[in-house]
Formats: C-alpha cells, structure tokens, sequence
C-alpha cells in the first residue's frame, strides 16, 4: 500500500512550540529570497546547450556519490546500478534497463533514512516533480514514469529549472586546463540567467597526480608560456586566472589533502619545482610543493583580487579498488584530521592582516571549528568560515557548526551557504534545509535571551543571502 510523500511546513525546526513559532517566524522572512550559489559542481553544459535531462537514473542517481556510497555499503554493485568498469568494462555484466536499476534504487531506499540524501530527494520528489506517495519498490515504476514524462517538457530544460528555483547566480568549477567553451556559449546565447566558473587549479598543481606533468606541459600552451620555468609556470597560472575572469569567476578553489602552506625563497621554490617536473622528488616534497603553491595563489588572489577557497582534509580515492575500476567521485573519499592553526602560519604571516585578501576555509574535521578554525577567522581579516561541507551539509552537523563557531567568530565571520553540488536538482532542497537550520538556532537565541528577534531576522537574511555575495564579491 502507498504512503503519502508528505513535507511538513515546520520540518528541522526546534520541536518546542514556543522556539519553533520563532523560528517560523524567523524562515517566513528567508524562505523566498533568491538563492546564491557560489560554488558548486554542475555541468555548464546543461545550461549552453538547453537540452532535455535523459532520465531520472542518469539525472538523479549516477552522479550522487552520497547515493552510491551508500548502496555499495549495503552490496549494491556499481555495475547493477548501470556504471561500467573502466578497467575491464567487459568484465561482468553491466545493467543497462534504466528501469530496472530505478527498480532496484527503490528497494534500497529505506537504507537512506534520516540521512540528509533522503530529505533533499524527497524534497526534490515532492516539490520538483509533484509526487505525492513516498518512493518504494511499489510505486518505483509510477515515479520512473512521472519523473522521465516531466523531463520531456519544456518546463524541465534547465534554463527554465534555474529560473523556476529561484537561482540569482551559480557558479560552476572548471580545472585550470578547461577551455570554458560551454560558459564561452553561455556569454553569446543571450539568455539573462548567471553562471559563472570558479578556477580550480588542482591538476596542474599537485605532483602526486599521474598527469602531473603532462597537465603542466598543457597549461603552457594554453598560456602560450614556458612552463618548464619556475617563473613561466606562474605566468602561465596567472594567465589562466584572467581568462577566467573573463568569462565571471570570482574565486578560485583548492581541493588539497591538508591545509599545509609554504613560504619557500624563490631560489629553493625553482628548485623544487624542477624537481617535481623531472618526476626526481624527494620524499614530502609534493606536500610541500603544494603548500607553496597555496601561498602563490593567494598572491595571486591579491594581485587580481579573485576569493580564495580551501577545501582541505579529504582523503580522496581510499577505496583503491574502486578508484581504479570506476575513477574518481564514486563514494570513496572520507575525512582525516586536519590541522590548520600552524599550518596556515607561513601564508597568514604574509597575508593574515590584508583587507584585499579573503581565504575561505572549510573542512571535513569538525573537532577544528571551535579549537582552531572560528579563532582563526575571529582574528585575521583574510579569513572567513565556509559552512559544513560535504559529509557535514546535514541537519545536526549544520547546527554542531553554528554552535562551534559563533561565539568566536560570530557570524559575520563566515559567508552563509553554498551548496557545492553536482545534483542541479537538489540546490533548492539544500538551501531550504540551511535555512531552516540557521533560523532554528537563531530561534534559539531568541527563546534564551540571547539574542533580539528583530537582530536574528536580520542575521537570517545575511545568512540566507547577503553574506554569500558579499564574500564572492557577486
């Protein structure tokens, strides 16, 4: 028998009746401001081309890899989910019926109760596609069927879906060997939607890669520079970064292993990079060399005036196995501890008191934010915090965050919500869930005299809102 998909009005808002009213109250003000997303992983593709979404297992489940780690946690093969082996692609049998491996998402979705997975899909469910009964193995043909029948429409192509969410800007993320030519065809086409690229600069800059240096030979002739050199190599980075300023980036982003930074002479920075470019490294020298290259990009950022993130602490590719059979962003990544407190010395010596720098940080280890990072940016003026990121964007952990944090850094110290998704569909649900979060903790405030309700208003709309552009300079 069905059960009604059914979204409460009040949900993640604090159960006491008198703290919830505030809290109502407090997201009545934010629930409808547009929404900012400032850096994120969508495919600039959807929106130059217009084209129709194929289905709902290619939209919705192949590119998740929150749904994929967790059904291979429960057995569930790649393969039977329809994802080819790179490694041996005619190895076992890969399920190509798109319903059928629909059919099997649906048995194995009571596996993603109560995690943040199910209240963005049931979200997208009801309030996208106008499901009305809960996603089961009975019903998983009516939500095939409803869901491939709506992507058919033009009311589903993603030009009409970014204006029908309400999205003001979306920042995609480009490596720095990307030539743009999707955003370049976005800037022609005449449509009045935003999206704009982030630089990312991770596959020229970290010689643990097997591409290293082949990618580094690359941005050369990209830049038409000489990379070989120490000094060609930034000129060609630089480079790079105003041609990414040329089609909106605002930002750049590093995807590092740890927060680590160097302050290498000149003379000892050409010698290492000589050395990781003729593959001679000595041991610790690719963390350090990426450490140098954070310092160098935040000279960089304050020549060009481009807002810096750091998204550090996340052991990529841990499953082997799977790295080397399926490739990256299938679901085997997970936090370490990350130190950032002397890690970050050698770049905020240099930096740390500059107002024409901004350094957003993030990580996975939430045992940083009350002992290390909310004094850090409660002190230096380059620093703000970016919001609970990655296995952290969920109910309590976004709350664990708000109490960490703000009596040491307060709230201007951070820069709101980004969604930081590859799932175009799920940016609503996200953002309504970080809403209703910071107006339950600010409700709080409230109830405990903490806090005006007319000064937590005020906070909800920078939260929801203001903070993000103001920070990305949107």
């Amino acid at each position: 028998m069905s059960r009604p998909l059914h979204l409460d009005p009040q949900r993640f808002l604090p159960a006491d009746p008198q703290v919830r009213s505030i809290a109502a109250r407090l997201f009545g003000a934010v629930e409808a401001l547009p929404i900012v997303s400032p850096h994120g992983h969508t495919d600039p593709r959807w929106f130059s081309g217009n084209e129709p979404f194929d289905d709902a297992v290619s939209l919705l489940l192949w590119p998740d890899h929150y749904l994929l780690r967790m059904l291979m946690s429960q057995g569930v093969t790649l393969e039977s989910l329809g994802l080819p082996p790179a490694d041996a692609p005619d190895a076992a049998p890969v399920a190509t019926d798109r319903r059928a491996i629909w059919r099997l998402f649906a048995e194995h979705y009571r596996v993603f109760r109560a995690t943040p997975s199910r209240l963005w899909l049931d979200h997208v469910f009801a309030t996208v596609f106008g499901l009305e009964v809960r996603l089961t193995p009975e019903t998983a043909d009516h939500y095939f069927d409803t869901i491939n029948a709506a992507l058919a429409t033009r009311e589903y192509l993603p030009r009409a879906l970014y204006e029908r969410f309400g999205i003001e800007v979306l920042a995609t993320t480009e490596g720095a060997l990307d030539t743009l030519e999707h955003h370049t065809a976005l800037a022609k086409s005449g449509w009045k939607g935003r999206i704009i690229t982030t630089f990312r600069p991770d596959d020229v800059v970290d010689p643990d890669r097997a591409d290293f240096v082949a990618n580094v030979l690359r941005l050369g002739e990209l830049a038409h520079e000489d990379t070989s050199s120490w000094r060609g190599y930034l000129a060609a980075l630089a480079n790079r970064r105003a041609f990414f300023r040329t089609l909106g980036a605002t930002a750049t982003d590093h995807g590092h292993p740890t927060a680590r930074t160097a302050d290498l002479s000149p003379h000892k920075a050409q010698a290492l990079f000589e050395r990781v470019l003729a593959a001679k490294q000595q041991p610790g020298d690719a963390e350090v060399f990426r450490a140098q290259m954070l310092t160098e990009m935040a000279q960089m950022s304050c020549d060009d005036g481009m807002v810096m993130q750091l998204h550090a602490g996340a052991w990529r590719n841990h499953n082997e196995i799977l790295f080397n059979r399926f490739g990256r962003d299938r679901g085997g990544d997970f936090p370490t501890r990350t130190d950032f407190t002397a890690a970050l010395k050698p770049l905020l010596d240099r930096f740390g008191s500059r107002r024409d720098f901004l350094l957003i940080l993030f990580t996975l280890d939430e045992s940083t934010y009350s002992r290390e990072l909310a004094p850090l940016a409660g002190h230096y003026p380059c620093l703000k915090l970016g919001p609970p990121w990655w296995f952290h964007d969920a109910p309590e952990a976004m709350l664990r965050f708000r109490r960490q944090s703000t009596e040491s850094a307060g709230f201007y110290n951070t820069v709101g919500f980004n969604d930081d998704t590859r799932a175009f569909f799920s940016i609503p649900a996200r953002h309504d869930l970080a809403r209703r979060i910071d107006c339950a903790y600010l409700a709080e405030l409230v109830a405990t005299h903490r806090l005006d309700e007319d000064e937590a208003a005020e906070v909800a709309v920078e939260l929801a809102y203001r903070l993000a552009k103001s920070a990305y300079r949107l």
